[in-house]
């Protein structure tokens, strides 16, 4: 894959590097607010505020990476990055840091839309599947080594903000020194929430519930931690193992998604995670709860992936990454506020109310799915293949396997397809893989 994609180990270098220092400060921040006496409800607000310039900057950054290029503008928002980095240490105001942390966000997506539209750009039919495993993989693999991280230094001192801003600066060397040429920034595809809703309210719903949900664990996992007493090692170790879970299940969950009818997929996965926050609520801080971690990022993990590609069984091949970017946008709207909803509740009931909110955030989302499930009609769909997505930028869903053979419609409107689960009627087998539903003319 090197070789048909020269800049692409460039390109990866930068991302991991990228990773491993925001993954450390994201997480080295909430550590640090809860020992500089930050209330837990202050703490959700400052990670809602990360998520909600990451919303805004999908929208704004496009323009700026069009008018300067994708080298300079990675440079200039890495740059902003580490600056933002630095100052979380030396001002210490909660109310200065909510300000950093939305400026952060719209840095960020900006640096992540660079990245994938770069790898989209270059990679041809043949190995875009392979840019997008590969790029996942790394995704995953550099947060998972961001929180050992933690342990190099003390959570009071200047030295891990100065290892998070080194790391961001050093994603620029690769980036900057390579020789390959600079892509065009492609259109983003118009995106009707509206449409995607009468299309699947499932899916949908499943994204703005796995928004919450996600969002509250990057935010506020390590209050949670702190809660119980452990140290900052434990800390680490805490979240490492609960991404390396989402990192390893999302094959064997990918795998089931493809043989069975999604929906039904989706509501075991979305049942035993609520099932497993209950558990955790009432484990104590011992080997059951860092297995019930793992297993839970490996559930919770995958309920976004599965809902992009049944929302991708819904549409018409010309339509896909106007309906996937319109996900990630519904994704990001739950995400600003999962972390200052669990914030409050963790106020409230201490420790157990994170793994209670998200019992509550999954169980919503199983229940729903349960109700679509009573109400589908038996009709033949196709389904697209599993994928697994993380939140990053919109550009990262043309390099889905799907959108190789796809015609972007910039337009934002949805081709007529049937609509998702239909009227309330008889239910579908929910056990036997549906037919596959012909393919719509272009």
């Amino acid at each position: 894959m090197l070789k048909a994609l020269p800049s692409a180990l460039a390109l990866f270098q930068g991302v991991a590097l990228l990773l491993l220092g925001t993954g450390l400060l994201n997480t080295l921040i909430t550590l640090r607010g809860m020992a500089e006496g930050f209330s837990e409800s202050m703490l959700g607000l400052l990670m809602s505020g990360y998520f909600a310039g990451y919303l805004l900057g999908s929208w704004v950054t496009a323009p700026l990476i069009k008018r300067i290029g994708h080298i300079r503008a990675f440079a200039f928002c890495a740059a902003l990055a580490c600056i933002i980095t630095l100052l979380h240490a030396m001002i210490i105001n909660p109310w200065v840091w909510l300000l950093l942390r939305v400026m952060l966000g719209l840095a960020l997506v900006t640096l992540y839309m660079v990245i994938e539209s770069w790898l989209n750009a270059e990679a041809s039919g043949e190995t875009r599947g392979r840019v997008f495993a590969a790029y996942m993989f790394i995704n995953l693999g550099a947060l998972t080594l961001a929180q050992q991280l933690l342990q190099l230094g003390s959570i009071l001192n200047f030295v891990l903000f100065g290892l998070a801003a080194m790391l961001i600066s050093a994603a620029t060397l690769p980036i900057t020194a390579t020789r390959h040429p600079q892509p065009t920034l492609p259109d983003v595809p118009g995106v009707n929430v509206m449409q995607l809703a009468r299309r699947s309210p499932l899916a949908v719903v499943a994204a703005v519930l796995s928004g919450l949900a996600l969002s509250a664990f990057w935010g506020m996992a390590p209050v949670y931690a702190g809660q119980r007493g452990f140290e900052t090692s434990e800390v680490a170790s805490l979240m490492s193992l609960t991404v390396l879970g989402g990192a390893l299940l999302q094959w064997p969950i990918g795998r089931l998604s493809d043989r069975y009818y999604r929906p039904v997929v989706l509501l075991w996965v979305t049942g035993l995670a609520a099932l497993v926050s209950l558990i955790m609520s009432m484990l104590p801080a011992a080997t059951p709860l860092w297995i019930a971690a793992f297993f839970w990022g490996g559930l919770s993990f995958s309920t976004y992936s599965i809902a992009v590609t049944h929302m991708i069984d819904r549409l018409a091949p010309e339509d896909v990454l106007a309906g996937s970017a319109g996900m990630l946008v519904l994704n990001g709207l739950g995400a600003a506020f999962g972390p200052v909803l669990a914030g409050a509740v963790m106020h409230w009931l201490g420790a157990p109310g994170l793994p209670l909110y998200h019992a509550v955030t999954l169980g919503l989302l199983a229940g729903f799915t349960l109700l679509r499930l009573h109400q589908v009609r038996e009709e033949a769909r196709r389904q697209a293949q599993h994928v697994t997505m993380m939140n990053t930028s919109p550009t990262v869903l043309e390099m889905m396997p799907e959108a190789q053979e796809v015609e972007q419609d910039t337009s934002g409107n949805l081709s007529a397809l049937p609509e998702d689960e239909g009227a309330p009627s008889t239910p579908a087998d929910e056990t036997e893989p549906p037919a596959p539903r012909p393919e719509p003319p272009h």
